[in-house]
């Protein structure tokens, strides 16, 4: 089954259509110029029912997304944010992935966007670990792609941007090609990033270290680890890290709505650590699903039930 195949309602353009019918023309903009901004989000079953984790934070990026391409919609901050809540409950769903993209309209081709109208759609479906089975508990191989992530100044990198993620598939599929499950980007400079779209951490010697958000996107999970650190009082280190450095780390990790805490156990061939998720990996994964499946009062905030 396509992704256009899938039963349910989709909500495009400020109403549910029949998912079958969320149809756009093959001359629109966002299509043809990687013109549209979008987040990932997901919800989780508790037992008080399916809530969305920390979606106003997802939301609220969206809009700073927008903000940056100067792309406007008819839909202000709280509309959004309801009719994401709509389609899992509508589509009866007790886990799923939600996807509000924003992207221009099919009103005129060429490069400027002068009269051409926004188009929103919010769908959201089904949607295990997406590293593969069992990458979440065993971990995953990754290698140091030959594509850079976009220069600061070339690309907007704190918008999640359509068009962005084109280095990100061509990393993607050099990684799998090799026999790896994902890749990593470097720098402009040659210091890690992330990967393909995730947020990397490292572990060495009881520390906690991430890349600067100098060319990476400002991850919602690498934020919600960072808070988990801080509590645990583990010191992170936000600063530039070097590709070798992965080989020695005693841990390593992605973060990511849609990677949920996926543990690293291999770089480039080279083992990390023992080889085998981490004990302060796995800590910081207990701590993460007890926060999406309610069982944490202390963050019960980032939960908005459907």
């Amino acid at each position: 089954m396509s992704m256009a195949d899938k039963p349910g309602v989709i909500w495009f353009d400020g109403k549910l259509v029949p998912w079958a019918e969320a149809k756009i023309h093959v001359l629109t903009h966002g299509l043809h110029y990687g013109t549209g901004v979008f987040e990932g989000i997901r919800a989780y079953k508790t037992d008080q029912g399916t809530a969305i984790f920390r979606l106003d934070e997802h939301i609220s990026r969206l809009f700073g997304s927008m903000q940056i391409l100067n792309m406007h919609i008819d839909y202000d901050y709280q509309t959004i944010f309801d009719a994401c809540r709509e389609v899992v409950r509508e589509n009866k769903l007790e886990h799923a992935y939600i996807r509000p993209i924003c992207f221009y309209g099919d009103d005129q081709l060429g490069l400027s966007v002068k009269n051409v109208r926004t188009r929103v759609a919010i769908a959201a479906w089904e949607w295990g670990e997406y590293l593969g089975k069992g990458s979440i508990e065993n971990g995953i191989s990754v290698h140091i792609s030959s594509f850079t992530r976009h220069h600061v100044n070339a690309a907007m990198s704190k918008a999640k941007v359509t068009g962005h993620y084109i280095n990100s598939t061509l990393a993607q599929q050099q990684a799998t090609a090799g026999g790896y499950q994902e890749a990593v980007l470097l720098d402009t400079q040659g210091f890690v990033a992330e990967g393909s779209g995730e947020n990397i951490f490292i572990v060495y010697k009881d520390k906690l270290f991430t890349p600067t958000l100098s060319s990476c996107l400002d991850g919602i999970t690498r934020d919600t680890v960072m808070t988990f650190a801080s509590e645990m009082g583990i010191q992170v280190i936000e600063r530039n890290i070097s590709r070798d450095e992965l080989y020695i780390a005693d841990e390593c990790f992605f973060t990511g709505t849609a990677a949920e805490i996926t543990p690293i156990c291999q770089v480039d061939n080279r083992i990390i650590g023992k080889g085998v998720p981490g004990d302060l990996t796995k800590a910081l994964q207990k701590k993460y699903y007890a926060s999406v499946l309610n069982q944490d009062p202390t963050h019960a905030a980032w939960l908005s039930f459907v």
